[in-house]
């Protein structure tokens, strides 16, 4: 069944398609950052300890202001409705488990505590948003009295409001990445930050796109991206030659990442994305 069939208003079929959109950017860029620290936790813990503070930095400026948006812009009309109203105090309720997740994974006392609170927070979440497509999201776009273009309209303009801050810290972490990168052009080594020691290179983490539904994919990649700290490198493999993929990274952070091919095909094309 199609999204036009569910919706009662073409403006709410619309409006259902973005919604559904944003949480597979959301759920693909927690599972990128999610899956680079699980295997930085491993291959290299200095790293791990950067891309633990970024994941922390990604859950309070953009999930847990969503959560907080929807409860306050779209759940209210779902839960007037006596068919979901189970169903949305069960989502509220899941809401305080991600939170607390966060808290846990913010105070985590060791890296592979914090890979486990941040695997668990990957798992509730990506069940949390399908609950939200599959049920809540269609509901609301099919009732009549409802306008859902409307109530994600009201929850975009409630978290706006957190773009500031968000910005802020984007600029910081690109500070951050700089002043690295001196370092390493001034040393020879990263001084400890990377985990490489001056002499010894670190085992650059690998994220296999293949394995990730095709929905989560882009997002994953640019959420795993992220992750990667400054003068160090990831490994992407995917199932064909990610040319649209890689105009997209270049888009988003022009200069940024330098592409290598290491292999090319015919089963799996491999390539290093170096962070500059």
């Amino acid at each position: 069944m199609s999204v036009l069939t569910l919706a009662s208003d073409p403006k709410d079929a619309t409006a259902l398609e973005g919604a559904e959109a944003h949480h597979a950017r959301l759920a693909g860029e927690l599972a990128g950052r999610v899956k680079m620290l699980l295997t930085a936790v491993d291959r290299d813990p200095s790293a791990a300890e950067k891309i633990h503070a970024g994941l922390v930095t990604f859950c309070d400026h953009s999930l847990l202001p969503h959560a907080a948006a929807e409860e306050a812009a779209l759940y209210p009309a779902a839960h007037g409705m006596p068919e979901a109203r189970l169903l949305i105090e069960s989502l509220i309720g899941e809401h305080r488990c991600l939170t607390t997740l966060v808290d846990a994974l913010r105070a985590a006392p060791s890296l592979p505590g914090a890979a486990a609170d941040a695997r668990a927070l990957q798992v509730i979440f990506e069940e949390h948003v399908a609950k939200e497509n599959g049920l809540v999201l269609p509901l609301l776009a099919m009732t009549p009295e409802v306008s859902l273009a409307e109530l994600l309209a009201d929850m975009h303009h409630r978290l706006a409001s957190d773009v500031p801050a968000a910005d802020a810290q984007r600029d910081q972490n690109i500070k951050e990445g700089q002043d690295m990168q001196e370092q390493i052009e001034e040393t020879g080594g990263c001084g400890g930050v990377c985990g490489c020691g001056g002499t010894e290179e670190a085992a650059e983490p690998e994220l296999d796109v293949r394995e990730v539904p095709h929905a989560l994919r882009h997002a994953t990649v640019f959420g795993a991206l992220d992750a990667v700290p400054a003068g160090t490198a990831m490994l992407l493999i995917a199932h064909h030659d990610p040319l649209p993929l890689l105009a997209q990274i270049e888009q988003r952070s022009p200069g940024m990442f330098a592409v290598e091919y290491l292999e090319r095909g015919p089963e799996a094309w491999r390539l290093r994305l170096s962070h500059r």
